[in-house]
């Protein structure tokens, strides 16, 4: 096929265009080259442009062109959306930054799918595990819940778990699958639940084949380390190989689902090439929680390196506590099975970050804008 990536250079869309192109696809690469993501040279500073110069047709723009989507777009039978400002923290004090390019760049993508001739036939949007909010979760009485986003002075008390309503109890964490309900808890989730909502909306009524893919937190060598804003793989390692002590929020016990980056890249395939996929969204996961406090220790370990793991009881607006996926539908309809586990995952990871430049420490800056705006209280 010929295939439209958007946000193709960044960490996911380097290396689905690498494994499409292996398959003797044609990719055209949209991505605008972001300086938090790719430095401010390129050229010279991203390993993730690198990797496909010369295998992609390159086009240098924003998802916001519509001269660049208008290029891009033409010829294409498929479409993978991944661009997108990410960052949970971030989005809440660059409100207007992420509804532009997130709302706004998928809006135009449609607006010229749905006015203008084209040959696209399918469109996979990367959404988010971000649009669930709080994962689900189950009471003492077996009643399904979904629990609202934490009160300031729960977590200032040390009260970090999602709590009954009912009871006041803590609550049994479960998979979430994706009848769960919907309710962000911060500016990025809720872009990337309007772009989910748009796609699947829109692409049906002009004859647009969609499939959405909620992604977890993705993993991997490759990952930007320059971002202090996402990712905490890249940002502890940052840290501890800058011999700087990692802060964790909360309790660390608080857990996410990490996901291999070769792992996302085959669901991705699969919902690009698979009949089953059509009109579906899926949950993309590992299906296993980890704490973050198990995952700084085990980052630590690898490196070898003897930094402080404090325990801060610090937290985030918009932060939640647990969710892990459910993995049910994309195995029934696509046969997605994660291959990589966390401690071969970690390997890997932490043996390509070994071998890279050490990156600048910028996470001090990202908290103290936090902490600025009120999103980050002790």
């Amino acid at each position: 096929m010929r295939i439209l990536i958007t946000g193709g250079a960044g960490f996911i869309g380097s290396n689905l265009a690498r494994r499409l192109t292996t398959e003797g696809h044609e990719v055209t690469v949209l991505d605008n080259l972001s300086p938090q993501i790719h430095g401010n040279s390129p050229e010279q500073t991203s390993p993730l442009y690198a990797s496909i110069r010369g295998i992609v047709r390159f086009v240098h723009g924003s998802v916001c062109d519509e001269s660049a989507i208008t290029e891009c777009l033409a010829g294409q039978e498929a479409v993978v959306h991944l661009a997108a400002e990410t960052g949970t923290g971030q989005s809440m004090y660059e409100i207007r930054r992420y509804a532009e390019v997130n709302v706004g760049g998928t809006a135009l993508l449609l607006d010229r799918l749905a006015n203008h001739p084209h040959s696209v036939r399918r469109v996979v949007v990367a959404s988010s595990r971000a649009i669930y909010g709080e994962g689900k979760y189950r009471d003492s009485e077996g009643n399904i819940l979904y629990p609202e986003a934490r009160r300031a002075e729960d977590m200032r008390a040390g009260r970090f778990e999602p709590l009954c309503p009912r009871t006041g109890q803590p609550l049994e964490v479960m998979p979430t699958d994706e009848e769960a309900r919907i309710h962000p808890s911060s500016i990025y989730g809720i872009t990337k639940q309007n772009q989910e909502q748009m796609v699947m909306t829109v692409c049906p009524s002009i004859g647009v084949e969609p499939v959405a893919l909620r992604y977890q937190n993705v993993y991997g060598p490759g990952q930007s380390l320059k971002n202090p804003y996402t990712g905490i793989l890249s940002i502890f390692s940052t840290r501890i190989l800058n011999g700087n002590p990692i802060n964790i929020f909360e309790d660390g016990l608080e857990s996410r689902d990490f996901v291999y980056i070769d792992d996302v890249v085959e669901a991705t395939r699969l919902a690009l090439t698979s009949s089953g996929a059509a009109g579906q969204v899926f949950g993309i996961g590992s299906g296993v929680p980890t704490d973050v406090l198990t995952v700084a220790r085990t980052l630590v370990s690898h490196y070898g390196c003897e930094v402080p793991v404090q325990v801060t009881g610090a937290f985030r607006t918009g932060d939640i506590r647990h969710n892990f996926a459910d993995l049910t539908r994309a195995r029934v309809l696509i046969g997605f099975e994660p291959r990589v586990d966390f401690v071969s995952g970690i390997e890997g990871f932490t043996c390509w970050v070994r071998e890279q430049e050490v990156a600048e420490d910028l996470y001090e800056r990202s908290i103290s804008e936090m902490a600025r705006k009120g999103l980050y209280r002790q």
